[in-house]
This record gives structure tokens, C-alpha cells and sequence, in this order.
């Protein structure tokens, strides 16, 4: 996965309406898949807790197949790739204590890159999420990189990252 340049204002205008889209559509046809089970299946009297809960059950997933196949649509780009961007921060960060073992004490190319890589995403999305809190162990930990490869004289970019690293640690 290549980091891209996003558009901030566009990423947080596109996710808020998905956002809203969804709920609201979530929202009203649970309601309405709810009423039509009950009536249609209701005993008068009886408790109408599994058809209310099918009706969620089947709202969600009619929405969320919605979200699915306009996923590769213009505009979700940016909403899908910070998606696709989370997932790769998540698949480094549960390795990401062997990663760090073996970029720092055996100077491993791929360790390397992945830190690298995760590094970058990370400041990334914490810029279009507005996260500032850990911004600052975040560039202590960049900084430590950069000084530990310089030292080394190596060579590292994060664009030759792909999720096939990984499966060495």
C-alpha cells in the first residue's frame, strides 16, 4: 500500500456524510423491517423482542451491503483508502513489538520498512482524525528511526512497504 495525499476538509465531509447515510438509513428501515415482521408475524399479546431484533438484523445488512458495493465509488475514495490505511497500522501494530526488535537489533531491511511505513500512516491519520494527543511520542519514535538508519547509512523508503513483509515476524 502507497501513502496518498488527502484532502483533508474532502476525507471529513465524504466520512460524515457515509456516517449520517448510514445511521439514518440504518435507523429507518430497522423500524420499518420491525413493524412489517410484527405485522405480518405477530400474536396479539405476544412478545415482540426477535422480530424486532430481525428487523435490525436485516436492516443492517442491507445497508451495509449498500456501503460495500458503492465502496470502489469516487466518493468513497478517500473514506476507503483511511479504511485500508487503518488496517495496515492495525496488521503492523499487533507485530509491531517483533518489528521493532529486529529493525533495532538486527537492522532488518523489512523490519525497516514497516516501521517506517507504519510511522508515516500513523502521523497521517492522526492529521485527518485530528489526533494530536500521541503526535508527540509519535515523532520522538520517527526521530529515533531516522537516526538509527543515518547511523547505519541505509537506505529505507516506505513505498517499498507491502502487507507480504509481515509475515516474517
Amino acid at each position: 500500500m502507497n501513502l496518498l495525499n488527502i484532502d483533508k476538509q474532502r476525507y471529513r465531509q465524504h466520512l460524515n456524510k457515509v456516517i449520517v447515510g448510514f445511521i439514518v438509513s440504518f435507523l429507518l428501515l430497522a423500524l420499518a423491517f420491525g413493524q412489517l415482521l410484527i405485522s405480518l408475524f405477530a400474536e396479539p399479546g405476544g412478545d415482540n423482542f426477535w422480530l424486532n431484533l430481525s428487523g435490525v438484523a436485516i436492516a443492517f445488512i442491507l445497508v451495509a451491503s449498500v456501503i460495500i458495493h458503492f465502496k470502489h465509488h469516487p466518493f468513497m475514495n478517500e473514506v476507503l483508502y483511511v479504511w485500508q490505511l487503518k488496517q495496515q497500522i492495525n496488521f503492523i501494530y499487533r507485530k509491531l513489538k517483533s518489528i521493532e526488535a529486529q529493525a533495532f537489533t538486527e537492522s532488518n531491511i523489512n523490519a525497516l520498512i514497516c516501521l517506517s511505513f507504519y510511522y508515516q500512516a500513523c502521523r497521517q491519520l492522526y492529521l485527518l482524525d485530528d489526533n494530536t494527543i500521541t503526535m508527540s511520542s509519535l515523532t520522538t519514535a520517527e526521530n529515533k528511526l531516522t537516526l538509527f538508519i543515518d547511523d547505519r547509512n541505509l537506505t529505507i523508503d516506505s513505498k517499498d512497504y507491502q502487507q507480504q513483509l509481515l509475515k516474517a515476524f
